[in-house]
């Protein structure tokens, strides 16, 4: 019989007939040999591909032009203070026994329970989904930008059709390449996501170079029609160089129409953009599954991979300010090519790391769906998404994640998804900060992670700043996730999940009542607050409805004990034959809707058991009532 077990303690499953069977990242015969991709490959590479996305390319512009410096610095320090806090939840959680297949959805689910980690676990699946779909818009952009027939500038070439069917074309043809990557396994995707980190790094250095190394230039802008059609004189945006009257133009706010949505921006869309594209640091724990040692994979390549996208995120802010007119800041997102040394390496840069974060999206959302259906939580309807490859690829899962990613491209813009897929983030962020703090808090003897950093502060301002900014952002969205979540908990309460992962709100419950416990004072005890104590010694429990009903409601809001006496001597019996009534007696204070604790004995005779039961139940003082007793 398969035993499931906490996230706190590493384990392993038991097969049939008692042995070891090791658990792989699919869940799915392989063995070890499924988990084989080192820290750098499996964590830091994709933590630092997905942080980027298409923002770093594509979206840099967006940020300053509209929030200016000052503003955009702060976006930046917020999104990552929060993401720095998440961070350090997950090194915890990450650092304190084994990590299975579904990386954040395992940490939350084996903590929270099924219920709510299955309905976070979804969202984060959505949110992943979503993710991948903003990548691939993100890459249609930037390529029409270029090959599109309403391209803009010299170096257009004007060969592709434009129009949101045809986008909706290029979208699903990247989709297919993407998924077609992902469905050949984790292997071929880390390798892949290598080649990329190469290439976009090459490029991040030439636009690092170019900002010093090119003088000042026009460069020409998209047209904009006229009030009646007709078009208007071409505009141009402005590289000075670095210019201290350019610096001082941008340092502050000036939020005006996007230009590819039509929408008025204010601090919370262009935030919600900035934030949309530093997401990506649960890349590397949704790969928990392929990790030769995720406890400490997880936590080294996660904070390397903030720590860097953070520099540089700051260095293209400042020469960004330093170097462009607002006008083309704001008109031009993919300026970067414009006034690079060698635009075809920019252009290389952006297409791949759009790939990339994508292909990171798309991977860690079909691992994420393969453990919620692993786990059966969602019954049939993920059913399918258990099959897995003979290597153990979840290739089913990853045709899911397709379909629903194809169904998401129909939105048409980036702008418009980046503030659902930010508060969706957010959601499971904020879980896995709760899920960290709800263990620090229950002072559970088996949470003790390496990773030593952190405390109940950070997770509890983890938990408060990722819900603010939810609301923030977008309340429509933030009141529609967490309405979404509870539906989903809902239904998977009247499913009932599996009860042996453990509660979390056990623990926390037997903490605080073991402290509330403590603070009696028999000393204090006053006959104006006296209260009822009443023990119950039922013999017959078939017959003992009414009775217990009866004594339930006698004890006033006092204590009320059930006690049963089982005859015999435990020297001369082979085993306790008390222990394995407790569950009966429960069912039975369950039915009978009563408020009260069992208490079961053996003991030679009644009288002896009544007094046992006196004592253990600490009722020295109180009643006995020992109505229909008949011993056993």
């Amino acid at each position: 019989m398969a035993s499931e077990s906490s996230p706190l303690l590493a384990y392993r499953l038991l097969g049939e007939e008692g042995t070891a069977l090791p658990l792989n990242g699919a869940g799915a015969p392989g063995g070890a040999s499924a988990r084989k991709l080192s820290t750098f490959l499996g964590v830091v590479v994709p933590t630092v591909l997905s942080m980027f996305s298409i923002v770093v390319f594509l979206r840099i512009g967006f940020v300053v032009g509209h929030a200016g410096l000052l503003q955009a610095l702060a976006m930046l320090l917020v999104a990552y203070f929060i993401l720095a806090l998440t961070v350090l939840s997950v090194c915890a959680i990450a650092t304190n026994g084994a990590v299975q297949g579904g990386g954040a959805y395992f940490m939350i689910s084996r903590t929270l329970g099924p219920e709510v980690g299955g309905s976070i676990g979804l969202m984060f699946y959505l949110a992943n989904v979503c993710g991948c779909a903003v990548s691939l818009l993100g890459l249609v952009e930037s390529v029409l930008d270029v090959f599109g027939a309403d391209a803009t500038g010299p170096s257009g070439l004007r060969v592709l059709p434009q129009g949101y069917g045809w986008n909706l074309l290029y979208g699903s043809l990247l989709l297919g390449l993407v998924g077609g990557v992902c469905t050949l396994g984790a292997g071929l995707y880390a390798r892949a996501s290598f080649l990329t980190f190469l290439l976009v790094s090459g490029s991040l250095a030439s636009v690092l170079i170019s900002f010093v190394a090119v003088g000042p230039r026009d460069i020409p802008l998209t047209p904009r029609p006229g009030p009646n059609g007709s078009s208007l004189p071409p505009r141009f945006g402005h590289f000075t160089g670095f210019n201290s009257s350019t610096l001082k133009d941008n340092l502050g706010a000036g939020y005006a129409e996007d230009y590819t949505t039509g929408a008025m921006m204010n601090f919370a869309s262009v935030f919600a953009v900035l934030f949309n594209g530093c997401t990506g640091i649960m890349a590397g724990a949704n790969m928990s599954g392929e990790l030769k040692d995720p406890s400490r994979a997880i936590p080294l390549g996660t904070i390397v991979a903030v720590a860097y996208t953070f520099f540089v995120y700051v260095l293209l802010f400042f020469l960004s300010s330093f170097t462009c007119d607002r006008t083309l800041l704001q008109e031009d997102y993919g300026f970067f090519r414009a006034i690079s040394l060698w635009p075809p390496l920019v252009l290389i840069g952006i297409y791949a790391t759009a790939l990339s974060a994508s292909m990171s999206s798309l991977i860690g959302a079909s691992r994420i769906l393969h453990a919620l259906a692993r786990d059966d939580l969602f019954g049939v309807i993920l059913a399918p998404a258990k099959v897995v490859s003979q290597g153990g690829n979840p290739w089913a899962a990853v045709l899911y994640s397709w379909g629903l990613v194809q169904l998401v491209l129909l939105a048409g813009k980036l702008n418009t998804l980046a503030a659902v897929v930010t508060v969706f983030y957010l959601v499971a962020y904020a879980a896995v900060d709760l899920s960290c703090l709800s263990l620090e808090w229950a002072s559970a003897p088996n949470f003790r992670p390496t990773f030593s950093l952190f405390s109940w502060h950070t997770c509890l301002l983890g938990v408060a700043s990722c819900l603010l900014m939810m609301f923030l952002i977008s309340p429509g969205a933030a009141g529609g996730s967490l309405l979404l979540m509870g539906l989903l908990a809902a239904l998977l309460t009247a499913r009932g999940g599996p009860s042996s992962w453990g509660y979390v709100s056990q623990a926390l419950l037997f903490h605080q009542v073991r402290k509330y416990l403590l603070r009696l004072d028999v000393r204090k005890d006053h006959v104006k607050f006296w209260r009822p104590q009443l023990l119950l010694l039922v013999g017959n429990p078939r017959g003992a409805l009414p009775l217990l009903r009866l004594a339930n409601q006698l004890k006033k809001g006092g204590l009320y004990v059930l006690g049963h006496v089982t005859l015999g001597d435990l020297d001369s019996l082979p085993s306790d034959p008390v222990q394995p009534q407790y569950g009966a007696w429960l069912s039975l204070v369950d039915r009978a809707q009563v408020k009260a604790f069992v208490d079961l004995t053996l003991s030679p005779s009644v009288r002896q058991g009544a007094q046992h039961l006196l004592r253990i139940s600490g009722l020295e003082s109180g009643t006995l009532l020992p109505w229909g007793f008949r011993s056993s």
